[in-house]
């Protein structure tokens, strides 16, 4: 009987030991930290393209990042002679991101509890190996891979992302500030409106005013910031009854004090040249800033979010609005609220053309890199196991100058696996 229970154990330990060791291995898990990443579905992945968004990505040399935060996903869009390539990283609700062109990095902000600050950057080649065989294509994607990684509080709530002289900044919406964020030394408090000030001091310790946007300028006090409201009262952003029609703002960096009121919960304020854009979320609009006053560009079907600017085209984010929050959306027809990116002559107001995805909810953010830089992420539709683990397993990164991409180093004595070792980009056959 005691010989047959200590067979039973060894048994059921031997199970659970076999169990653990087949846990983590997949690389979407790992790369992300997240266990469930390894089952992203295809279903959100579908899209439908009205007008011909690939060829003018490829004609504006562009790749699009596209953070869709209730679905865990960073997704990025780009063309290859015009044809769609779609490609993904799934990541705990991301919102901000932003491209650092002479660092050739992209950060993003994950703004689960706790916050997570990501950096990103290109592939560049493969380290040496001798147990695999590793061969560098031209023109084979360079997919953007996670570098590093800062946790910040849960309480920062961070949103948007910006370079500002240099120095990533981010909207600490649970703060009522603007942050600098710098990777040793973590996050400190540089910038809030005067709204949130009492006889007391700032009051950093409760979101009151949804401070989430950077038009970022050449300094702070060159840039400008939106907010759902001015006010410090009982009611706070997030409550059902929280008042939101036409009460909207963006402030001045350098007075601290709003440039443009009546918005609806705007969002993704962003600057070209001298022109101040944003979206008036709550009217599903796109609207430029002029003598202080929004002027509308383009209406949409759905809320307004996510917004950048590649010549005289914006490309702006549409989401679908939640039930629950269907009055902080009065201009529009909740129903009818689509998921997408639309490409948006700034001159004319035309939508040129669109990509919507039918199982969508919820985009941030919509940020443009040239293609230079990358075109893809590290995961597409169809998932090529071997090739993300070669890819995740030899990566380099570097900072090359843009369209110049590293060969790794081929040893003569490498050995052969007896399987083919795909990089990234190529189709499993």
């Amino acid at each position: 009987m005691a010989r047959t229970s200590s067979r039973s154990k060894s048994d059921e330990l031997e199970g659970l030991w076999t169990r653990h060791s087949a846990e983590w291995r997949d690389t979407a898990q790992i790369a992300s930290f997240w266990k469930e990443a390894g089952n992203t579905d295809p279903e959100l992945l579908k899209h439908k393209v009205k007008g011909d968004f690939f060829g003018l990505l490829s004609k504006l040399r562009i790749s699009l990042l596209v953070s869709r935060e209730y679905e865990h996903l960073l997704l990025c869009l780009s063309s290859d002679a015009g044809k769609p390539q779609i490609s993904y990283f799934p990541l705990p609700h991301p919102s901000g991101v932003t491209v650092d062109h002479v660092r050739k990095s992209v950060y993003v902000a994950s703004t689960r509890n706790p916050n997570q600050l990501l950096e990103m950057r290109p592939l560049s080649g493969f380290l040496p190996r001798l147990d695999v065989e590793s061969e560098w294509r031209p023109g084979i994607p360079c997919p953007l891979i996670i570098t590093r990684s800062l946790y910040l509080p849960g309480c920062v709530y961070m949103h948007d992302l910006a370079l500002i002289n240099g120095v990533l900044h981010g909207n600490a919406v649970g703060h009522n500030a603007v942050i600098s964020i710098d990777f040793s030394d973590g996050f400190k408090r540089v910038w809030w409106p005067k709204c949130i000030e009492n006889e007391r001091g700032p009051v950093f310790e409760q979101n009151h005013i949804q401070l989430n946007s950077i038009a970022a300028g050449k300094t702070l006090a060159d840039s400008f910031f939106s907010a759902s409201s001015t006010s410090l009262a009982k009611l706070r952003p997030g409550h059902e009854k929280y008042p939101v029609d036409r009460r909207g703002v963006i402030f001045s960096g350098r007075t601290r004090e709003p440039v443009c009121t009546g918005l609806t919960r705007p969002h993704s304020a962003r600057l070209n040249g001298k022109q101040l854009f944003v979206d008036n979320s709550g009217y599903g609009e796109l609207v430029r800033v002029t003598d202080g006053k929004p002027e509308v560009v383009a209406r949409l079907g759905g809320w307004t979010r996510g917004l950048c600017i590649s010549g005289d085209i914006a490309f702006v984010g549409t989401s679908r609005v939640i039930p629950r929050f269907k009055q902080y959306a009065p201009g529009l027809e909740v129903e009818k609220s689509i998921c997408g990116v639309h490409a948006i002559s700034l001159k004319t107001g035309k939508v040129l053309a669109s990509l919507t995805w039918a199982s969508g909810n919820q985009i941030f953010a919509v940020e443009c890199m040239p293609e230079s830089l990358s075109t893809a992420l590290p995961f597409s539709l169809k998932r090529n196991s071997e090739r993300e683990k070669f890819v995740f397993y030899a990566f380099e990164t570097d900072s090359a100058p843009s369209g110049k991409r590293m060969k790794p180093h081929k040893s003569t004595s490498a050995v052969k696996t007896g399987r083919s070792s795909k990089t990234f980009g190529e189709a499993k056959k």
